[in-house]
């Protein structure tokens, strides 16, 4: 049994086609399959279900898959100990980065990073928070930058800044030439909200208490995917809706205009770097978090008067 073998039963698990896991593993298809049923013989067990396509586990299968993942999970540990120790930064770096934040903090600090890194590849996937603490626990992703917090004992979080959220509304809807707006007088009829499986959208339904408004009735008949398309629905047609602090960085004069401020307290997120609690590459997890600070508003850094919202 070797390193390699458990490899290819990932692979084979995870693409459930031997040809694609052999083109995964840069190998061709005769010698990954030879390696696994080497593998199977020594165990004197059969891992996979030949027979079916897809090509699934068997029962004791999934077991031997599931330690195999943990095998080279703490392998790849022993190597980030050692290249953690000699100072070696360097590599690809697998970030997952949820899509209310993306569009808006990745352009301030790519390029910072990556001019001061040039040894460092960075891999960025736009994930739910639901995919990107899943992928941490599998070792698929190396960081997330999401909301937190998380309260997950197997996630560590490193925290970046607050994000205040600002109400955004139509110059034709009335009520609203008030120095500030409290939550709870929202009207949910009038709001515009993002689709189920944003953690935004349950921060904006917890502190603007609009679940129990949910039980008694049935206006909301649009759900948007990104916040871009929430702001042009408000721009062009009618409505309110609710955008984090950097999606306002780059609206025009008349659209800041259109903002709202919260009472204070300020409701905010609290933006951070999670990693898996045994992630052991604290130096990058560092530069990243400097290349991001050094690129946002100063004024974001700041706790003053906000209340971080659930999620």
């Amino acid at each position: 049994m070797n390193l390699q073998q458990l490899e290819y039963i990932i692979a084979v698990e995870e693409k459930k086609h031997f040809s694609r896991a052999a083109e995964k593993c840069y190998v061709t298809q005769a010698t990954l399959s030879m390696m696994i049923q080497k593998l199977e013989d020594e165990l004197k067990t059969k891992i996979f279900d030949r027979s079916k396509q897809p090509v699934k586990p068997t029962d004791i299968g999934i077991k031997i898959i599931a330690q195999a993942k943990r095998i080279i999970a703490e392998t790849r540990l022993l190597k980030e100990i050692i290249n953690e120790e000699k100072d070696n930064v360097t590599g690809d770096f697998r970030i997952g980065i949820i899509p209310t934040l993306a569009p808006y903090l990745l352009p301030l600090f790519l390029k910072d990073f990556t001019v001061k890194h040039p040894t460092i590849k960075l891999i960025i996937s736009e994930l739910t928070t639901q995919h990107i603490t899943a992928k941490l626990k599998n070792n698929e992703l190396d960081a997330g930058i999401l909301a937190t917090p998380l309260n997950d004992t197997y996630i560590s979080e490193h925290k970046l800044f607050n994000e205040k959220y600002f109400l955004y509304v139509n110059n034709t809807e009335k009520g609203f030439n008030k120095q500030y707006v409290l939550p709870q007088n929202i009207d949910i009829t009038k709001l515009w909200l993002l689709e189920e499986g944003h953690c935004m959208r349950s921060q904006i339904l917890n502190f603007c208490e609009l679940k129990k408004q949910q039980q008694t009735t049935d206006n909301i008949s649009y759900e948007a995917g990104s916040i871009e398309t929430l702001k042009n629905i408000v721009d062009n047609n009618f409505g309110i809706t609710i955008l984090p602090e950097l999606a306002t960085l780059t609206l025009t004069e008349n659209q800041k205009n259109r903002l709202k401020y919260f009472k204070p307290p300020t409701p905010v997120r609290e933006i951070s770097i999670v990693t898996h609690q045994n992630y052991l590459k604290l130096k990058l997890i560092l530069l990243l978090k400097q290349s991001i600070l050094a690129c946002i508003p100063a004024e974001m850094r700041l706790n003053k008067k906000m209340v971080v919202v659930s999620i």
